[in-house]
């Protein structure tokens, strides 16, 4: 047995976290409940989009790396996860509208 909490997991918490603390936080697409990946779209009052990805960082501990085009707007942004999905249909997708997102989802889904 994996110490790694399932994907599935990991988001309903980031989910809560970012609800209860005011924000907003939607499932864009839902994965795998056990093995996903998660791609995480963060907004501050709308505005702003950026994508991070739950993956390995250079130090080889669980990190949030930036993924997708950089300085895209939110149209590139929903057509960048989307055709992600099609490839790979494990991928959950997060919105989070919050202020210090990256901060919210680094304290969530990252165990390291």
């Amino acid at each position: 047995m994996s110490a790694r909490l399932p994907s599935g997991v990991l988001v309903s918490a980031l989910l809560r976290r970012v609800n209860d603390a005011g924000g907003i936080a939607t499932m864009l697409a839902r994965g795998d409940a056990q093995a996903g990946a998660i791609l995480i779209v963060t907004l501050d009052r709308g505005v702003m989009p950026r994508l991070l990805e739950r993956g390995i960082g250079p130090d080889g501990k669980t990190a949030l790396v930036p993924a997708g085009p950089a300085d895209a707007t939110s149209g590139e942004i929903t057509d960048y996860w989307r055709k992600r999905r099609q490839r790979d249909p494990d991928l959950w997708v997060i919105e989070l509208d919050i202020p210090a997102a990256e901060r919210f989802a680094a304290e969530t889904i990252l165990a390291d």
